[in-house]
Formats: C-alpha cells, structure tokens, sequence
C-alpha cells in the first residue's frame, strides 16, 4: 500500500532510474496521474508534459467507449472496432459522435496546458504514467496514439495494477513498470492510505513546477506562462 501519490511517484522514480532510459519524456495523464508524475520526472531530471485523453462513448451508453481522442500534434482518433462494429456505426454517425467530444478536448487542453504545445515524442523515450489501471484501456489508447509519432520506446509506469490488465500493457507498450500487482484488486483507492481527488489547479502546479525544475525551449526564448485558472 502507498501512502499517498507522492509516495508512489517516488517510488516509482527511483525504479525507473535504474533502466538509464534514453532521454527520457515523462507524461502524465490527468488527473490522478500528475502528481505521480511529477515525482517521477523529477527522478529522472526528465520534462513532465500531459498526455490528455477524451473517451467518445457509444450511442445511449457513454461509458463504452467507440473511440478516442487524443491531444497532441497532430491530434489523433484511436477506434475501438469490435465496439464500432457492435453499435453498427456507419462513419457518418461514428464522425458525428467524435465531433461532440472535441470541444471537451479543446477545454482540457485549455485549462491543463494553456499555451504549452506539446513536447515531440520522436526519437524519444515516453514514460507513460499514471496512478495505477484497473483496466488499463485509457492507458493502451494513449500508447496507440503515441506510437504514430515515432519515439524510440515507450514505457508505461504505474503503481498498482491487476496482473491481467499489466499484460494487456505489455503487449502493446515496450516495457511496463507496476511496483504491485494484487491478485485480489478492487479500485484504485484501496491500495493508498490517502486518495483525495485532484483538482485542475494542482495540475497546472505540477507542471509550472516540474518546468521550473527542467528549463524546456517551446519554441521561444522561455518558458510558457502558466496555464490560465479554470473558471
């Protein structure tokens, strides 16, 4: 059990040290995920960035999800094909449903990273990181969506997950880091002693402080302005 998310990026952190990553990337998927990462990147002498993803859900049942979206430059669409299949989705309706879920991406993006574009992922190692996977499907999208844009190797970096779930992830990513791996797992929650919930303003914290840990060029001279306070 880890004491907190601190304590289970620290852990994590001082795990992957030992791998020597080639430059290394570290992103976070929001929310619970930043405050691990930011301990993690820190292990690392790393960049911390987000990697934000926005589920599109089928007609009449938005918690299946038909597809994803992505952030990113581009911006990508990850299918889920036996779903579409099942709903009988034409490509009029599938376009339709993607469309709705964009402005919910815009706004993510908005108020996790302001003005920050996001770091380029070729030739890079991308550490994947998150406060555990019960399922793991957020995590393989993102690893989906990642793989188009040519880093050097990706690595997923979780504290807890079920075994069935970390295998899944190690089809589909190079390498995966889980400190624990309970046969018995229920949510998330169980395996900390403290989970609060994470607000948008302790995102933005954790990258204005990860940034002025590890000094990014974003195409100009410094780095971006924090991201704006959500309303």
């Amino acid at each position: 059990m880890f004491r907190d998310r601190k304590d289970a990026g620290e852990k994590l952190g001082a795990e992957l040290a030992k791998l020597q990553l080639h430059e290394p990337v570290v992103l976070a998927l929001p929310l619970g995920g930043v405050p691990v990462a930011v301990e993690v990147a820190r292990a690392l002498n790393a960049p911390l960035d987000l990697l934000i993803v926005c589920k599109v859900g089928a007609p009449g049942n938005p918690e299946v999800a038909v597809a994803a979206l992505v952030d990113g430059e581009p911006q990508d669409v990850v299918l889920n094909r036996e779903i579409i299949e099942t709903y009988a989705l034409d490509d009029a309706a599938l376009a339709a449903l993607i469309r709705a879920e964009r402005p919910e991406l815009e706004r993510r993006r908005l108020v996790y990273r302001g003005n920050r574009k996001p770091l380029s992922a070729a030739g890079k190692t991308m550490v994947v990181v998150d406060d555990g996977a019960a399922t793991g499907m957020t995590i393989k999208v993102a690893i989906r969506a990642l793989k188009r844009r040519s880093p050097r190797e990706i690595v997923v970096a979780i504290p807890v997950s079920p075994p069935d779930a970390v295998a899944d992830l190690a089809r589909e990513a190079d390498r995966v880091v889980c400190l624990s791996q309970p046969g018995q797992f229920r949510a998330l929650s169980y395996h900390f002693l403290r989970f609060p919930r994470v607000s948008d303003e302790e995102v933005t914290a954790g990258l204005t402080e990860a940034a002025s840990r590890h000094v990014i060029r974003y195409g100009g001279e410094n780095p971006p302005a924090p991201a704006p306070a959500p309303t």
